[in-house]
């Protein structure tokens, strides 16, 4: 009959150790509540205890946590409006002041609430500031403006901001089409020079060209004509060379040549004697007699 008893005992027992104990992993940090009032904080990992049943252990995050902003319109000191949303990590440092300032929401009730100290953060040292100095590459001290107003405001929740960074700053929807439309105006203006450019440049080397090859072929033609007035003065100076040493040879020729003109089919018809002097080389094969008209009659052509 004790048996029967003491097994219950001992599971009992067990069951209120074991409810005693808690652990807590190396990146939680844990409270313990009695009635809602903290009555021991365990930032070091390892075993806790507390009164079971009575007390219960809130953990929250020890670990570096994050938080990225909802775009915010901001109006720059230029009148200039951008879309600004920014990325900020940030850490539990004070257990019981955060369990006060954010009760059961836990980091979710203090997400909504440090984004409200970063956002008019943001609005108060963006709006005192051209847009160009936004846009810059160089704007670090801006973001360090930021986070040094947000991590006053915030440890009043027990909250430590590590560190605050613009994500983006772009202009609003409609303001981004006009932008759009003003650039690509301007770079069709910009083409629109380069073409002309282009076009004159072009014009200049075709006239240059032009230029060029008239006067390479007036030159050509010149020597040609040059060229051809020296073979014709040679020409004449062997016909007359010739003439000269043979006469009758001379009037062969200058025959032949008379008959090559004279006898082309494209020329009109001629109406002559058959004994004509002009024929006397296509009557025989042999030469004819050196007759003194007939030395004049083989000088009457004229040369071609």
């Amino acid at each position: 009959m004790r048996a029967m008893y003491i097994v219950p005992v001992v599971v009992i027992a067990a069951v209120v150790a074991l409810s005693s104990v808690f652990i807590v992993d190396e990146r939680k940090k844990a409270l313990v509540l009695q009635f809602g009032q903290v009555t021991q904080v365990k930032t070091e990992p390892g075993l806790g205890f507390k009164v079971p049943f009575i007390q219960e252990v809130v953990y929250y995050e020890d670990r570096i946590l994050g938080l990225q902003t909802t775009p915010l319109e901001v109006t720059m000191l230029d009148d200039r409006r951008l879309v600004v949303d920014a990325f900020s990590r940030w850490r539990i440092v004070d257990l019981v002041e955060f369990r006060e300032a954010v009760g059961t929401g836990g980091e979710v009730q203090a997400l909504r609430r440090l984004e409200g100290i970063v956002n008019p953060a943001i609005q108060e040292v963006l709006g005192s500031v051209p847009s160009n100095r936004v846009l810059s590459e160089d704007r670090t001290g801006l973001m360090n403006q930021i986070r040094d107003i947000a991590r006053r405001q915030a440890a009043n929740l027990g909250i430590e901001v590590i560190d605050v960074r613009l994500t983006r700053t772009d202009l609003p929807e409609q303001n981004l089409e006009a932008t759009f439309a003003r650039m690509r105006a301007e770079r069709e203006r910009e083409a629109a020079d380069e073409i002309a450019r282009g076009g004159e440049a072009a014009q200049r080397v075709r006239a240059s060209a032009d230029r060029t090859v008239v006067e390479l072929t007036s030159d050509a033609r010149r020597k040609a004509e040059v060229i051809r007035g020296e073979a014709d003065a040679e020409r004449n100076r062997v016909l007359a060379e010739a003439y000269g040493r043979d006469p009758e040879f001379f009037s062969f020729i200058r025959s032949l040549t008379a008959y090559e003109v004279s006898l082309r089919g494209d020329n009109s018809s001629i109406v002559m004697q058959p004994d004509s002097k002009f024929f006397d080389y296509l009557r025989t094969d042999t030469a004819p007699e050196l007759r003194p008209e007939a030395g004049a009659a083989v000088t009457a052509p004229a040369a071609p």
